[in-house]
């Protein structure tokens, strides 16, 4: 080969000290040499002058050339696998300091794309996005030639650099064209322009085949906001600092799927429809990744929201808009209709006048129109039937509202305010003076008027709440829905004083026990960027005006409320000093399959999920039918006439456990709860001020259902206690919380009872799947289940059901519920609400239900796959769990009965109960603590002198025994164990 035409010295020193000055002088230096480039006639000598120049710098004085130049040359070596037509073994390129690159990050990347088959890129139209440097644009061209490369970047700078590697590639040393095997240049092949991702495209209608990325993101939630601050004029420490984010951000999601998530099969999805959706995604993944990567359990956040997000929303309306809260301010929701149906709940008005938009989820016999007429008369004040709520619906226009509110004197106002009233604070005042004045408690949604944005227009509420304290009768509700990447993907917060906001917390735990982690960090990462990245100046904070206190009497919880929230035990968090151990608690926290958090990782990455990608109907039924059969299910005219399955999704099992405590409720119905039924379930349907009763069970035969217990109590409901339709709670085949395991026989008889009896029966199986003792037990068949007990009269059954058990995903819930639908039950169902023919609508649309995303649903779809099939990878894993359990289980037995307890010990699911009789009628006196023990008091002592939380028989509801779960982390179990000792020395002594 000849060598390059010489270029003199006195060109390359002259280029050089126009580069010495800084970063910003060498870009200067590169657009001009770029001009030449582009000009036909000087192209060829611009070309060896930059050959020259690397020339001066061979040798590893690279970086030489960088510290004293602010620019370097450097190859990207192809490996051989990676050559195209050219065979060319190394790519040039020239980097200033402004520009990122990160080697590792987008190699890693290049590789990805070289495990695509030849065909999917030759003679196509392909766009990369944030092309950088523009190296892997030029790689991909010179590999498979396609018909056109875009490489589209939103920094102007990156793309003049690329643009001159282009050209450095596109030509030999000489500056003459390097041609393929088609006779093109790479010139031909590939292309960089500046573009707000794919705006370019967009705009010049090009129709591409393919689109790629290694994507540092633009994070801020404001494209334009970050247009107009990232421009060809910012500096060069401002675009390195921006870019160096970039890169940690990018570089840890690569090596957390690296080295933490190997097992991830899929790339990254890119096939946006909205390019704006693409700056929202990168930080949530890389949160997403790192929660993963250990296969460790999904942290368990107190109810009342992540202590994270409650912080990043307290942090974001004082920065943004000088509300100074505190995350006891704040209270997470899994909706803004599970806020407004659960502050009702909460406080049960006998009016309630609610905004006509904010309705559309509440329980419709709660709408009237009649009752107008008689508060009219009588006010609030007038007779109703206990914690009976009226609702009525008003206009979103203040002073018809106002109009309303003075008039009827309602004890609740729910209210949203007007875009055109948003702009002042005067609808606002107006609105908080007239509910003080009649005594009614505001809750004021403005959903519609906060924004997410780095640049946010302010309005009258916002201004108003940062210059006064919000009144006491206030709370602040606000949903969160509008973004871009999971459609549909929601949680809400409410703002209030602290004794509102720590009921308000203690309604999620009993209605719909948390709202989901991964939904709240979603919003969470929104925020932390928006914190991060905040722009523009704000004013300083005013001072804050006092709220006035008007002697004025408010409605305060509502009598089954009030009662519940005073008995219930609730979650307990970590102090400032020291965290608490859980042994109180219904999940599990062992150790999650690394394939498990694969599948939750890539469902989140896929973009575009098909309904028919979400839709767990089939995988769920053969789940339980192979587990547990459904009744009638091997009669065909049975199961075709008289058991037409339903199924219905929650975001947890209680949430729909809640739902069907309110269908009781609809058709006057009674519940009937075993002795020593899970403390939650109870405590939700006293809470709602539901008719219960009690099934009579013993710890002999383990608080199972006996049949003969069961028909007296139920012979006895009907004709002493005055109860028309009876609804029976069976938890099985494990009984939470005994562990103990119903037969297929046992079940059956019960069946046949409630069969005989006419009473619907709910079988919660959510807490079974994991039975670890089964000598001599015999799994459920329900499908077999006798002709003339599925007929005469037809059984009404509920199937109640949780997944992340039977799919050890620890922390990620999926709840389900099955229903039987006679005719009978569609009648009474449809004649307390409104004619719609299944559940299900019942269920979303009358009741209101917070239901899993859809992400999560194809994550459960494609995991119920992978269990499904017998021959794979899970019956091994939940053997291990089993095994794991059992392990636990007897070791529990024995630090317990050791420690003066006596052990109710059961054969399955991750709980068990005992007595601490060596304890009952000793006094102590330790950390505040200070009386008789008994089993009530137990759990407060042990927490206070040793951070071990239990369930005490106030959450049992069998006296003297208390619950302990046992499925935690290997290092937590043991410190439990010690604790249990430490307890016993603290109280025994020696004896």
């Amino acid at each position: 080969m000849a060598a390059p035409v010489a270029i003199n010295s006195k060109d390359v020193d002259a280029f050089l000290a126009s580069c010495a000055a800084s970063g910003d002088a060498a870009y200067d230096a590169a657009k001009a040499v770029l001009q030449r480039l582009q000009d036909p006639a000087s192209r060829a000598a611009a070309r060896r002058l930059l050959g020259a120049v690397r020339r001066r710098f061979a040798d590893g004085q690279e970086d030489e050339c960088a510290r004293t130049f602010h620019f370097r040359f450097r190859d990207v070596v192809l490996d051989p696998h990676h050559q195209g037509s050219q065979q060319r073994k190394k790519l040039t390129m020239m980097e200033i300091t402004s520009i990122f690159i990160s080697e590792e990050l987008s190699f890693t990347f290049y590789e990805g794309l070289n495990q695509l088959p030849d065909p999917v890129f030759r003679d196509k139209t392909v766009a990369e996005l944030e092309c950088g440097n523009g190296w892997i644009s030029i790689a991909l061209a010179e590999k498979w030639s396609p018909l056109k490369v875009y490489g589209l970047d939103i920094n102007a700078r990156v793309i003049k650099i690329a643009w001159i590697n282009l050209y450095l590639n596109a030509l030999d040393e000489d500056g003459l064209p390097i041609y393929d095997g088609e006779g093109k240049t790479l010139l031909d092949r590939v292309e960089f322009h500046e573009s707000d991702l794919l705006a370019y495209c967009r705009d010049n209608k090009i129709e591409l085949d393919h689109i790629v990325g290694c994507i540092p993101q633009i994070l801020n939630p404001n494209p334009e906001a970050m247009s107009n601050i990232i421009t060809e004029k910012s500096s060069d420490t401002f675009l390195y600092s921006l870019n160096n984010y970039y890169d940690i951000q990018v570089k840890k999601l690569f090596e957390i799927v690296k080295n933490g998530l190997h097992e991830v099969s899929s790339p990254l999805d890119l096939s946006f429809d909205d390019d704006s959706v693409v700056g929202e995604k990168i930080s949530f993944l890389v949160y997403l990744a790192s929660l993963l990567k250990d296969n460790k359990p999904i942290p368990y956040e107190p109810p009342a929201g992540c202590l994270n997000f409650r912080n990043l929303v307290a942090e974001f309306m004082n920065s943004y808009h000088h509300i100074p809260l505190t995350p006891d301010n704040v209270v997470v929701f899994p909706s803004l209709d599970v806020a407004i149906e659960s502050s009702l709940r909460l406080f049960s008005p006998a009016l309630a006048i609610v905004d006509e938009h904010l309705t559309r989820q509440l329980p419709k016999q709660w709408l009237t129109s009649s009752e107008i007429e008689i508060h009219k008369k009588g006010g609030a004040d007038c007779s109703r039937a206990a914690d009976a709520v009226a609702v009525i619906e008003a206009p979103c226009q203040s002073d018809l509202l106002i109009e309303l509110v003075r008039k009827l004197k309602p004890q609740v106002v729910v209210a949203g305010i007007a875009h055109f009233e948003v702009i002042s604070n005067a609808a606002l005042v107006n609105l908080l003076s007239a509910t003080e004045d009649v005594g009614s408690r505001l809750f004021l949604d403005i959903s519609e008027h906060l924004e997410l944005s780095s640049l946010p227009s302010s309005n009258g509420v916002l201004k108003y709440l940062a210059g006064n304290t919000l009144p006491s009768h206030a709370t602040i509700l606000c949903g969160l829905v509008k973004n871009q990447v999971y459609s549909g993907m929601e949680v809400a917060f409410a703002i209030s004083g602290a004794a509102v906001c720590e009921a308000l917390s203690q309604t999620i735990e009993l209605l719909e026990g948390h709202t989901c982690v991964i939904s709240q960090h979603y919003y969470g990462c929104l925020f932390h960027e928006l914190l991060a990245f905040q722009i523009g100046d704000h004013p300083p904070q005013q001072e804050r005006q006092p709220a006035e206190v008007k002697p004025q009497m408010m409605i305060g919880f509502s009598n089954s409320a009030r009662s519940t929230l005073k008995e219930a035990e609730f979650f307990v968090p970590d102090s400032k000093d020291s965290s608490v151990i859980h042994m109180d608690l219904d999940r599990s926290f062992l150790t999650v399959p690394s394939s498990v958090n694969v599948s939750i990782f890539e469902s989140f990455v896929r973009q575009n999920i098909t309904d028919s990608q979400t839709d767990v109907r089939s995988s769920i039924e053969k789940l339980v039918g192979y587990n547990y059969g459904f009744p009638g299910e091997d009669c065909p005219d049975i199961a075709e006439v008289s058991y037409r399955k339903e199924i219905m999704y929650g975001s947890t099992c209680l949430a729909l456990f809640n739902k069907l405590v309110l269908c009781c409720m609809q058709e006057q119905g009674t519940f009937l709860f075993p002795f020593g039924t899970n403390g939650h379930y109870v405590k939700l349907a006293k809470f709602l001020n539901a008719k219960t009763l009690t099934i009579p069970t013993n710890v002999d035969s383990g608080f199972k259902i006996e049949p003969m217990a069961l028909d007296a109590a139920l012979e006895d409901a009907y004709e002493n206690k005055n109860v028309t339709r009876a609804w029976v709670y069976i938890s099985g085949p494990t009984i939470n919380p005994s562990g103990f395991l119903y037969s297929d026989g046992e079940i059956k008889d019960l069946l046949s009872v409630c069969a005989r009896r006419a009473a619907r029966v709910v079988i919660d199986i959510s807490f079974s799947g994991l039975e670890f003792q089964t000598d001599g037990w015999s799994q459920w068949n329900l499908s077999t289940l006798s002709y003339d007990i599925c007929l005469c009269p037809p059984l009404s059954y509920f199937m109640l059901g949780e997944l992340s058990l039977e799919l050890t995903t620890a922390g990620l819930e999926f709840g389900f519920l099955i229903s039987s639908k006679p005719s009978d039950v569609e009648v009474s169902f449809r004649n307390l609400s409104q004619p719609h023919s299944t559940l299900k609508y019942t269920f979303r649309k009358l009741l209101g239900l917070s239901q899993p995303h859809s992400t999560l649903k194809h994550c459960f779809r494609e995991l119920l796959g992978v269990k499904n099939e017998c021959d794979g990878l899970f019956p091994n894993l939940i053997r291990e769990q089993k095994e794991k359990l059992k392990s636990r289980a007897n070791k529990l037995t024995k630090t317990l009965e050791s420690c003066g307890w006596d052990v109710a010990g059961g054969h399955g699911g991750i709980s068990m109960l005992a007595k601490p009789t060596a304890y009952i009628g000793r006094s102590f006196k330790m950390d505040g603590f200070e009386g008789e023990l008994d089993g009530c008091n137990i759990r407060e002592a042990i927490l206070r002198s040793t951070g071990l939380c239990i369930s005490s028989s106030k959450w049992t509801g069998i006296p003297d025994y208390c619950r302990f779960s046992f499925a935690l982390e290997s290092s937590e179990f043991d410190r439990a164990m010690d604790c249990i000792v430490q307890f016993r020395e603290l109280v025994l002594g020696d004896d």
